[in-house]
């Protein structure tokens, strides 16, 4: 004969909480974009990927370096190894002047890495442990695109800066840009940025927390800016509910951070670590 007994609610309780360890935080789409699984949002952040940057060259399954263009942040841009160095496990994206403009005629080489077709995440926490170093026209970034065209063409999509630096401040700005800042100048409703000091001379945890109402931007673990989603306004003021992908780049020169001083350089981002949780 076969006999049932009863378990005990704190059993029941431990067979939950492991069935829930064993389930994913995200819900993986076209095999590389994580998206989080819903109802998260109170629950313990998961590491879902990271890199430290601890091989002898970039991890080229994770990342890619960025092409050159035309637009004030990636005019400088380069694939060549002389923007690029790993070393005790730290990566440094460099700002250099060009040592040969026969070749190529820009003044300044940069180096910059971004996740696009290779990882992209819709909501959860991302940290970013890095050293800046300042120079005139140095304006290091780390920040998120949108890795679909899912609203139409920039800025339709959004960006998610999470970090920018410029030239020797002692601050640095944290913003989101979408069609509503930028076609609609809605930048004050809600506030669109905001600034936070940071220490210069050391390595900080740059990063934010990304939720489906809010993006609550984060400086070595304590929150220092939000930006909400709002009701009653036009619908380009939430495009953020799709996967971003990240860009880490050395930038130069533009019109927000001013000329660069070929004296001040070279000038170099230091990365310890990347890492995301959902």
């Amino acid at each position: 004969m076969i006999r049932s007994f009863a378990k005990p609610a704190a059993f029941l309780s431990f067979l939950g909480a492991l069935a829930a360890c064993k389930t994913p935080a995200y819900q993986l789409v076209d095999g590389y974009m994580y998206e989080q699984r819903p109802g998260r949002e109170n629950e313990n952040w998961k590491l879902v990927w990271k890199d430290d940057f601890k091989g002898q060259t970039i991890d080229t399954a994770k990342w890619t370096r960025i092409p050159p263009g035309k637009s004030d942040w990636n005019r400088h841009m380069t694939r060549d190894d002389k923007c690029y160095e790993l070393k005790d496990g730290l990566l440094y994206l460099k700002g250099i002047v060009n040592p040969d403009t026969s070749a190529d005629e820009r003044p300044f080489l940069t180096g910059g890495i971004w996740t696009k077709g290779k990882f992209a995440f819709q909501y959860g926490k991302i940290e970013i442990r890095a050293k800046l170093e300042s120079a005139q026209g140095a304006w290091p970034a780390m920040w998120m695109l949108a890795e679909k065209d899912k609203y139409g063409k920039y800025p339709k999509n959004g960006e998610i800066d999470i970090m920018e630096h410029l030239n020797y401040d002692s601050i640095i700005y944290q913003t989101v840009h979408s069609w509503y800042t930028l076609e609609l100048k809605q930048a004050d409703n809600p506030k669109h940025g905001g600034t936070a000091v940071f220490n210069k001379d050391e390595f900080n945890v740059f990063g934010l927390k990304w939720y489906p109402d809010k993006i609550v931007y984060i400086l070595n673990g304590r929150e220092t800016f939000t930006y909400p989603r709002v009701q009653g306004v036009d619908a380009s003021q939430w495009p953020f509910d799709q996967s971003f992908y990240i860009l880490i780049d050395q930038q130069l020169g533009g019109n927000w951070v001013g000329k660069v001083k070929p004296e001040t350089l070279p000038v170099n981002m230091i990365v310890d670590w990347v890492k995301v949780y959902q």
